[in-house]
């Protein structure tokens, strides 16, 4: 449909600008103060909301194929769509995976056929990522987001290089988990102050950072574009910013629960339960600062659902994952942008401009771009209630807390694929 956005407030470098926005054909037509609808045009009034471009979210699990039980392409991009995103990366551990064209190419028909938003599979790294034989990423490479074996940590250093080396032929980003299990030790919270006090046996920092430390030496050697997925820790900061300064093609992403708590806001409940888990008081400055100062480049919700069966064991036995795609935008703004620690501007870089950059998808708001814009009543707040998520997944860490940004509305390809409904 043709449609008028009237009375946004535009997110700009000059801060929020009053703007209407005029769309045709699926794309930007105009961007201009008092404009005017044309016959046939459909006004909708945005009660000076602020207009951003539709997120890019690099780390999410869609579950589809195989694991439709816990989610859908349908249902995680509708999701996405409510949580302001326009552009989502599909994590590879599904069934079959995605280690062959023919395998990826399962996936691909059903997002062509159910997303409500632009998806991007990834690739998988090695044959049933299972660490040993590299996939087919030649063959996948024109179709694919990237290769990452999220879930499982490539184990070998040997593997680990021989797909680097190989992506940095085909040109295309390593998406690394890192974890290394010969540290786990039947850990599955973080080693620290609550898993101590409630006798829980924890994830020692180590598992992460250490694999980072080795992939980094292998990302100097290669030159292949590495990205370090969930980070949790400080080492892995410190890690990632020296890297950078050394000239090592590097990005890295956090999520919005590593920003908010700490292992001390910890229940005894599956919702508090993810892989990387909640770190250290410690581990969420430093996270925070990696924010601040530009190691961390991204903000990736790693949404990842489960069913209530799944996550309702308690910390100890329930499934590793939270889903996040609808609360993401709203935690960050209410605890981090709404203090005063973090810019709007660099939450836009957080939740867009690098992820565009870096992987290639997101689309600026601009005349003659696609229509992916999502807005957001910044003043409004709700309490987050799963039962009301678009998800199948009800996990969250978030669930009954006051966050601030309501979203309005979503729009990919000038398409309205999340309106809120009027109360």
């Amino acid at each position: 449909m043709n449609c008028l956005l009237k009375n946004g407030m535009l997110f700009t470098e000059e801060g929020f600008l009053p703007t209407d926005i005029s769309i045709a054909e699926g794309r930007i037509v105009s961007i201009a103060r008092e404009l005017h609808a044309a016959a046939g045009t459909v006004t909708i009034d945005l009660h000076h909301a602020a207009i951003f471009p539709g997120f890019v979210d690099v780390h999410v699990h869609l579950r589809e194929p195989g694991f439709s039980y816990k989610e859908t392409i349908r249902t995680g991009t509708l999701s996405a769509a409510r949580g302001g995103y326009a552009h989502v990366c599909a994590m590879p551990n599904l069934d079959p995976v995605p280690d062959s064209l023919e395998a990826l190419n399962v996936q691909r028909e059903i997002i062509a056929r159910d997303a409500a938003v632009h998806v991007h599979p990834y690739g998988a790294i090695t044959c049933g990522e299972k660490g040993e034989a590299l996939a087919d990423m030649e063959a996948m490479a024109p179709y694919a987001a990237g290769f990452s074996d999220d879930g499982r940590g490539v184990q070998s250093g040997d593997v680990m290089r021989a797909a680097m080396l190989e992506a940095k032929r085909l040109g295309k980003i390593i998406a690394a988990h890192c974890e290394d299990n010969s540290l786990l030790r039947g850990g599955y919270i973080h080693d620290g102050e609550y898993a101590r006090a409630h006798g829980h046996r924890g994830i020692c920092s180590e598992s992460e950072w250490g694999q980072i430390a080795r992939d980094l030496e292998l990302a100097a050697e290669t030159g292949c574009k590495y990205h370090v997925c969930h980070i949790s820790t400080r080492e892995s900061v410190d890690l990632i910013r020296k890297a950078k300064a050394r000239g090592v093609d590097v990005t890295c992403e956090t999520g919005p629960h590593y920003l908010v708590f700490c292992d001390r806001d910890l229940q005894e409940d599956g919702r508090f339960k993810m892989n990387p888990p909640i770190r250290s008081g410690e581990d969420r400055a430093a996270l925070i600062e990696g924010l601040l100062d530009g190691t961390i480049d991204m903000i990736a919700t790693d949404h990842a659902p489960h069913s209530a069966e799944e996550k309702g064991k308690g910390l100890e036995k329930s499934a590793m994952g939270v889903v996040g795609l609808e609360t993401a935008f709203a935690a960050v703004y209410t605890h981090l942008v709404k203090p005063g620690i973090l810019s709007m501007e660099r939450l836009m870089e957080l939740l867009h401009d690098n992820a565009a950059k870096r992987f290639g998808f997101g689309t600026p708001l601009e005349v003659g771009q696609p229509a992916d814009l999502t807005v957001f009543d910044l003043d409004k707040s709700f309490t987050v209630d799963p039962e009301r998520f678009q998800t199948m997944g009800r996990a969250t860490p978030f669930a009954g807390m006051e966050l601030y940004g309501t979203c309005k509305l979503t729009m990919v390809d000038g398409k309205i694929v999340w309106q809120e409904e009027k109360q």
